[in-house]
């Protein structure tokens, strides 16, 4: 089934938005320089880099929301499901990226004190 025919099969169930703090974690984790993010059922047209060189990437192209598919995040290779339902973070949504608190938790694991910059697109 395409992902239009998914998205019409699933109209009307909540939307799945990425998990920008799950993300923030699991890169601090994983001490990622280089990270992507999309959607594991129809990720050629919808994933993305969101951190290059160790720095956090605003990339217009990447869709992160569905209610069909699941927002994933790839580093090294392997993808995580990463994901919260938008009634928990209801300011989020496709558009989202790399919001305060989230970058604020990417800091926290940083070898820097400051505010991380953002990697030119």
């Amino acid at each position: 089934m395409s992902a239009f025919a998914m998205g019409m099969a699933n109209r009307g169930n909540e939307l799945k938005v990425f998990d920008w703090i799950k993300a923030a974690h699991l890169i601090n984790e994983h001490k990622a320089s280089e990270a992507d993010a999309g959607l594991g059922e129809d990720w050629s047209w919808t994933a993305g880099a969101i951190l290059k060189n160790g720095l956090p990437v605003h990339d217009p192209y990447t869709f992160l929301a569905s209610t069909w598919a699941t927002p994933q995040i790839e580093i090294d290779g392997q993808r995580y499901d990463c994901f919260v339902m938008q009634s928990e973070r209801p300011e989020w949504n496709s558009d989202t990226k790399w919001p305060e608190e989230a970058l604020a938790q990417f800091a926290l694991s940083s070898t820097t004190t400051t505010q991380p910059r953002l990697a030119q697109e």
